[in-house]
């Protein structure tokens, strides 16, 4: 359980005024110093049943959280922080449950966090005059999270699209669909990034960078915080877009194989090992590299599926992520496999 920070009670609609401090001095009394209900509506002048509806207030706008942590998942948190370098925010998941609805579950959390993320950084001090700039991928995983956000309006939030969009004439989610709904969610002002996924041609990205037009977009990216990303698996229940969707042809993902290549993050190609440098194909991706990545303070990576475990170990090991949120039989699939390959 933990109670929202000044900058987070302010921040909340509907909670200014008398009414808004006796939500959040019953909270208070509740949770943190453990007094009784009865107690809590003499010291506020109430009803017992007052009190109930105060708590139950507080549970709804966000001025208590309450998370439950299955019993080992917080061990796996602390493992992957320690042998992967990554905050982790283990999701539990029924056994048996289908892979959307695991997606679903997973991006729910990560939707949470995600805003707790953005509030933490457009009150920070490094937010700077322009206000704060999210850089946001697109893909299943990311249309998801964007439908589960809740609405959390965040004065001077600029939302800009990290890798170039889906072909319009193919279907799969819509990076124009995401960035409206986090503009939506959050009151933002969205920036589309109007390129392919992949150029046919190096000298192509070539020349569309030298565009101012393109130029702009690049320079509010490189102003982003904050990042918000899924991975892409070459395996995996369910299809990651940039190989299911026709965006690389057949000869694409020929040298893909032949380059050892597992999956990827904003479209930039990764083995296993996380490198990524010298993969021909890349020289012809929109997305932003592990190295550019890593110039963003902080980058929330969200992975549902075991399937996707040796794309998520080749994204930790580029260290494109300071946070992770993921589901516990992805994350003992992961460690499974760091695990063997320290011993190999």
């Amino acid at each position: 359980m933990r109670m929202a920070d000044d900058d987070g009670r302010r921040a909340r609609a509907g909670r200014s005024g008398r009414a808004g401090r006796a939500v959040y001095e019953a909270a208070s009394m509740y949770y943190a110093q453990g007094e009784t209900m009865e107690v809590i509506a003499r010291h506020l002048g109430v009803s017992r049943s007052t009190v109930s509806r105060l708590l139950a207030r507080a549970r709804a706008e966000g001025v208590v959280r309450i998370e439950l942590v299955a019993p080992g998942e917080g061990g796996l948190e602390r493992r992957m922080g320690e042998e992967l370098g990554v905050r982790a925010r283990i999701v539990p998941v029924r056994e048996g449950t289908t892979e959307i609805h695991r997606l679903q579950q997973v991006a729910a959390v990560a939707a949470a966090r995600f805003v707790d993320m953005v509030v933490e950084e457009a009150g920070g001090t490094g937010a700077g005059e322009g206000g704060l700039v999210i850089g946001a991928a697109w893909g299943t995983t990311m249309s998801e999270l964007s439908a589960a956000l809740p609405v959390r309006r965040v004065a001077g939030v600029t939302v800009v699209q990290l890798n170039g969009a889906s072909d319009p004439l193919r279907e799969g989610p819509s990076a124009g669909e995401v960035l409206a709904r986090m503009g939506a969610a959050l009151g933002a002002r969205t920036i589309a990034f109007p390129v392919p996924a992949f150029f046919d041609r190096v000298a192509t990205r070539r020349a569309m960078w030298s565009e101012r037009s393109i130029g702009r977009v690049l320079e509010v990216s490189r102003r982003a915080r904050l990042a918000v990303f899924g991975v892409g698996s070459v395996q995996g229940a369910l299809p990651s877009q940039v190989y299911a969707a026709g965006h690389l042809s057949r000869q694409d993902l020929a040298v893909a194989r032949r380059e050892e290549v597992v999956g990827d993050v904003c479209t930039v190609l990764l083995r296993a090992d996380g490198s990524w440098g010298d993969i021909e194909l890349n020289a012809r991706a929109t997305g932003p590299t592990p190295l550019q990545l890593a110039r963003i303070p902080r980058r929330l990576c969200v992975v549902a599926g075991a399937g996707k475990a040796r794309a998520t170990l080749a994204a930790l090991r580029a260290r494109v992520a300071t946070d992770l949120v993921i589901d516990d039989a992805a994350a003992r699939a992961v460690l499974a496999l760091a695990t063997r390959k320290e011993r190999a």
